[in-house]
């Protein structure tokens, strides 16, 4: 397989995970549900911890995965921009 196309899939499917993440984080926070008037919402709350405490886990191993596969890039980069020439 292309080594784009695999990058492309890690970085969508990062993505995804961040923004089911943060949406379940969001609705988790039951003090900013109340401030924005949002408390009359019946959300079944322990299904959406455990979606976002599975979505955090697996977004921390596509952020790995992503480091690992573009590891060549960052320390080139570092290379240029401790010697100034970026």
């Amino acid at each position: 397989m292309n080594m784009q196309v695999i990058k492309y899939c890690v970085d969508l499917s990062m993505g995804i995970v961040f923004i089911i993440c943060f949406v379940t984080g969001f609705f988790k926070f039951t003090a900013l549900m109340h401030i924005l008037g949002l408390s009359g919402i019946v959300m079944p709350l322990a299904l959406m911890s455990d979606v976002h405490d599975w979505t955090g886990i697996l977004l921390g191993v596509l952020v790995a995965t992503h480091i690992i596969l573009n590891v060549k890039w960052l320390v080139s980069m570092t290379r240029k921009i401790g010697k100034g020439t970026v």
